[in-house]
């Protein structure tokens, strides 16, 4: 008789959904728990007043405003950045000159904090969406731009040196043989860049801005206003998550021929 399969741990015979629900039921357990302790009760009112200023912000005319304010500024930064990225690292990558002169730079800039330099672009660029998108572009275009030039240096040599014999142009290698190689680090790019431009948001709408999530998060801290201030929080998380969810669609349909080790 044949031994039966081993069986999976419990946590495998557990379905995703099943553990989406019980994280998220975790979440409001311990959101629950921070809105009753009187150490945090104020930073972290209940539920029911978070979803209540909903109407509060809407009533201000000032929720869809501040949406659209900051999809605009995020969006426009965002393509910029990855427009801006893709052919500087094709570049870095495939001629050492260029290399060896930009490299450095962006290395150095990249550990400065966005905060450090908003008032350098507010000078530079005035005050209203240009500087927040200049902002957005320039965090965007950093993480991109390492993440592309990594997977374009790290392309097999043997492949290339075996394309230049068969008589390929650069051209050919680059449509052959380099992009679909570089495809997985060009999608986790785009993935990370996303997450850069949400999280620099704060920092872009410092320049100025009269509308935006990060420019109302500041507004309603100021005017120590917790359940509002919550719920734009979380808009900016649940956006984050959204955005991810559809990048890591489009990754799995574009890189399904790749091998992945399963956690």
């Amino acid at each position: 008789m044949e031994k039966k399969t081993k069986q999976g741990s419990l946590a495998d015979r557990i379905p995703a959904k099943v553990w989406v629900l019980l994280s998220f039921l975790a979440a409001m357990l311990l959101w629950w728990i921070l809105s009753i302790i009187p150490a945090t009760s104020r930073a972290f009112p209940n539920v029911v007043k978070v979803l209540a200023s909903i109407k509060t912000m809407i009533s201000r005319g000032v929720l869809w405003k501040d949406l659209s304010s900051s999809l605009i500024s995020v969006v426009s930064g965002y393509v910029l950045g990855f427009v801006i990225a893709l052919p500087v690292a094709i570049l870095m990558a495939w001629y050492k000159p260029v290399r060896y002169i930009i490299e450095p730079w962006i290395q150095f800039i990249r550990n400065i904090p966005p905060l450090a330099y908003v008032p350098l672009i507010v000078i530079a660029a005035g005050v209203g969406r240009r500087p927040q998108i200049i902002v957005i572009t320039i965090a965007c275009f950093l993480i991109m731009c390492v993440t592309i030039y990594q997977g374009v240096i790290n392309v097999d040599e043997t492949l290339i040196k075996a394309a230049r014999v068969l008589g390929a142009t650069d051209k050919d290698i680059f449509i052959r043989v380099i992009a679909p190689a570089t495809l997985p680090f060009i999608l986790t790019a785009i993935r990370l860049g996303a997450s850069v431009a949400l999280t620099t948001l704060i920092a872009a709408e410092s320049t100025g801005a009269n509308a935006g999530l990060g420019m109302r998060i500041r507004s309603l801290n100021n005017s120590f206003e917790s359940a509002p201030m919550l719920l734009y929080i979380i808009i900016i998380g649940i956006l984050g998550i959204t955005i991810e969810k559809l990048i890591k669609t489009a990754e799995r349909r574009l890189t399904s021929w790749q091998e992945k080790r399963e956690i």
